[in-house]
C-alpha cells in the first residue's frame, strides 16, 4: 500500500489537524489544573503509547523500524514528543491557553528559512505574502507590551514555549527533507515509546509526591489531549509534512492559534482584544495566501513522480 497521499487529502487532513490541535490549547489548561506538568506530560505520552501500539497492530502495521529510521525515531521521539511536550506543559503554568498556542505556531519563522536554505523550497508572490501577512500577525499577537518582563516566571514560561516552537520547526525539517523506510502509522508506536522513556523519569524525578485530582473532567481531558489530539494528531502531522511542502505545513499550521485563540475565549474566559482580533484577521489571510500560492504552484508544474521512500511495498498507512 502507498504511503503518498494527494495533496487535496492532506489539505483536508490539514484542516483536521487544526481543529484537534487548537482545540487542545483550552483542554491541556484544564489539565494543569488537575495535575503538575510533568506527571500531566506523562499521562500523556502513556496513553499515546497504548493508543498507537493498539491502532498499528490492529491495522496490520505493527513492526519493527528499519534501521535507517531509527535515527529519526530516536531524534524525533525526544525533541519533538519529550523534550517539546516537556516544555510545553510546563511552561502553560504561566502563560494563558490563547497565547500559549501563539508563542507554539511561530514554527513559520524557523521553518521558512530552514526549507529555503536546506531543502531548495521557494516563495512564489502568493506564499510570500502569506509568510509576511503570518509572521505580522504571529508580532500582533504576541504583542510583547502585554507581559510582565519583570515577572521571571511570565519570561520563564513565554520562553519554554518559544524553544519547543523552534524545536517543531526543526522536526518538520527533518521529516520534509529525508527519505523513509515505513509509513508513518508503522512508525509512530515507537517514537511514542521513545518520548516515554524522555518524560516519565522527569516526572518520577521532579514530581515524586504528585498530586493528582482524579475525576472524570481529567479522565476527559487525557482522553483528548493523549489518543486523539497528540497519538492520532501526531500521525496526521507526519503525514502532511511528507505531502506538503515545510513552508505550506507550517504555514497552514498558523491557523491553529486562530482556532485556539477563540476557544481558550469560549471555554475559559480568555479576553480577545482589538489587537487579538487583528492578528487572527491576518493569520487567516496569510493561510489563504498559501493555499493560493500552492494552488497556483500546482497548476503551472506536471505530476511529478513520488518522492524516494514516499512508497513502500507491503502493508503501510
Amino acid at each position: 500500500m502507498s504511503t503518498s497521499v494527494s495533496d487535496r487529502r492532506a489539505w483536508l487532513l490539514l484542516g483536521v489537524l487544526v481543529l484537534l490541535w487548537g482545540g487542545n490549547w483550552p483542554v491541556m489548561k484544564i489539565g494543569l489544573q488537575h495535575s503538575p506538568p510533568f506527571t500531566f506530560a506523562a499521562l500523556r505520552m502513556l496513553t499515546c503509547v497504548v493508543t498507537m501500539f493498539v491502532v498499528a497492530w490492529a491495522l496490520k502495521e505493527l513492526r519493527l523500524p528499519v534501521r535507517r529510521d531509527w535515527p529519526f525515531l530516536v531524534s524525533a521521539g525526544i525533541l519533538q514528543m519529550g523534550v517539546y511536550v516537556a516544555m510545553l506543559t510546563y511552561g502553560m503554568q504561566y502563560v494563558p491557553a490563547g497565547r500559549s498556542s501563539i508563542l507554539a505556531y511561530t514554527m513559520p519563522v524557523w521553518v521558512v528559512p530552514g526549507a529555503i536554505l536546506l531543502l531548495g523550497e521557494r516563495l512564489n508572490g502568493w506564499k510570500g505574502i502569506g509568510f509576511l501577512c503570518g509572521i505580522a500577525g504571529l508580532m500582533v499577537l504576541f504583542n510583547p507590551a502585554s507581559f510582565d518582563w519583570s515577572d521571571s516566571t511570565v519570561l520563564l514560561g513565554n520562553g519554554l514555549i518559544l524553544g519547543a516552537a523552534g524545536i517543531g520547526g526543526l522536526v518538520m525539517l527533518h521529516i520534509r527533507g529525508r527519505t523513509w523506510g515505513a509509513s508513518p502509522l508503522s512508525l509512530a508506536p515507537w517514537q511514542f515509546l521513545v518520548a516515554t522513556v524522555v518524560v516519565l523519569p522527569l516526572a518520577l524525578l521532579l514530581e515524586p509526591d504528585a498530586q493528582v485530582a482524579w475525576d472524570q473532567e481529567l479522565f476527559w481531558v487525557i482522553a483528548y489531549n493523549g489518543p486523539l489530539a497528540t497519538a492520532l494528531g501526531l500521525w496526521a502531522f507526519v503525514v502532511i509534512s511528507r505531502a506538503l511542502p515545510a513552508i505550506t505545513a507550517s504555514m497552514g499550521l498558523l491557523a491553529v492559534p486562530v482556532v485556539g485563540l477563540l476557544l481558550s475565549a469560549l471555554a475559559l474566559g480568555e479576553t480577545i482584544t482589538p489587537g487579538n482580533a487583528t492578528g487572527l484577521a491576518m493569520i487567516v489571510a496569510s493561510v489563504a495566501a498559501t493555499s493560493l500560492g500552492e494552488r497556483g504552484k500546482r497548476s503551472i508544474q506536471p505530476p511529478s513522480s513520488p518522492a524516494p521512500g514516499d512508497s513502500v511495498a507491503g502493508p503501510s498507512g
